[in-house]
């Protein structure tokens, strides 16, 4: 259980607004430089380092260290999830103050987006939908199941399903099923194993492709005939 002085420090870590706007723009799973992350910001890169030490020392990011660069990411899905619930509370207490002005973007992130390694925003949501309807997995309040008829679609989809599968001789593999709360939909996406194995099934077979410079994906005319014939949608949102 996290003592009041932890918490309290990942508060007011991920309260910085630099620090704030560095992670949510590793919602999208990459891993960024701090260069990037400094431009993100509108901080120095002096300033920006500071503020990843910080955050990697905390265990909220990870760094990879490639030739002379060093790659910042999100340390664990846990990160991940409390980003995304920060976004829902954030987002119920700005509805109870104002109206919400949308914008071309906003549209675009509640259409289709990332959320960590796995798919987002309504596109996500109806493919959790699609995927329950379709008796392939079986959704409750924090858990996940997949069926036989769940295992068979991932087969045919050419997903490797033995690596996705936990094993208690493995250790540090994560929950293969479990839902996420969409903070913009209000209603669960799919997480945990098989949300990132589908995400990342998407975007190698040209299904769903990335906006530059936000978490928004747009979903290809490939994409949108994938979806509808294998997964039910009627219309995948774009």
């Amino acid at each position: 259980m996290a003592t009041n002085a932890a918490f309290a420090e990942v508060a007011t870590l991920a309260g910085d607004p630099a620090r704030a706007v560095m992670l949510h723009a590793l919602m999208d799973g990459r891993a960024l430089t701090a260069s990037e992350l400094a431009r993100a910001a509108g901080v120095t890169p002096q300033t920006a380092s500071g503020h990843l030490a910080r955050l990697a020392e905390a265990g909220l990011i990870a760094v990879a260290v490639q030739g002379r660069h060093r790659y910042h990411r999100l340390a664990t899905p846990a990160v991940a999830r409390m980003m995304e619930s920060i976004m829902q509370v954030a987002s119920e207490a700005a509805s109870s103050r104002k109206p919400i002005v949308v914008g071309p973007r906003d549209a675009a992130l509640r259409a289709a987006r990332t959320c960590y390694d796995h798919l987002a925003g309504r596109l996500g949501v109806d493919l959790a939908d699609a995927m329950v309807a379709g008796g392939h997995i079986v959704l409750a309040s924090d858990a996940g199941v997949m069926t036989d008829s769940g295992m068979a679609l991932l087969g045919k989809l050419g997903i490797d399903i033995e690596a996705l599968v936990p094993r208690p001789d493995k250790r540090g593999v994560r929950l293969l099923c479990r839902p996420c709360l969409d903070w913009s939909e209000r209603r669960p996406h799919l997480a945990g194993a098989l949300g990132a194995a589908l995400c990342a099934h998407c975007f190698d077979r040209g299904w769903i492709r990335r906006s530059e410079g936000t978490r928004a994906v747009s979903v290809t005319p490939k994409g949108q005939q994938a979806f509808r014939e294998i997964f039910g949608l009627s219309a995948a949102r774009s």
